[in-house]
């Protein structure tokens, strides 16, 4: 009797700390949330190939998933992890980038590839 009342212990002891584990990574899943989630001007510059120099996108990140904030027929869309991580792709016709970085709160930046181009891209919370 004395092992199953112990077992019963450690199975209550393991299932508070699961939820206890789950409740902390909700919590900072949603404080990553609000530390990205807003309006962005990101700055796309090309270092290699015969595309345009730099384009700049508006963008705008809810909940933690990116998308397109302006009026052109661009689509973008993406992911921001909690710790800041981000991929995003960049579409137009057929034409398409795949760009990955890192935000920290109010700026950020990485690199991009597409076709024959590639380049860094930086961005600004507005």
């Amino acid at each position: 009797m004395v092992g199953q009342s112990n077992m019963l212990s450690r199975a209550q002891k393991f299932t508070l700390a699961a939820v206890a584990t789950t409740l902390l990574v909700g919590a900072a899943v949603a404080q990553a949330k609000q530390t990205y989630d807003g309006n962005w001007s990101v700055l796309i510059t090309t270092d290699k190939g015969s595309c345009d120099r730099a384009y700049r996108y508006p963008v705008r990140i809810a909940n933690g998933v990116v998308g397109y904030a302006g009026q052109a027929s661009f689509q973008v869309s993406g992911r921001v992890q909690a710790n800041g991580a981000i991929s995003v792709r960049v579409s137009r016709g057929s034409q398409s980038a795949n760009g990955t970085g890192r935000l920290n709160g109010t700026s950020g930046g990485g690199s991009w590839r597409g076709g024959e181009c590639s380049g860094t891209w930086t961005a600004e919370k507005r």
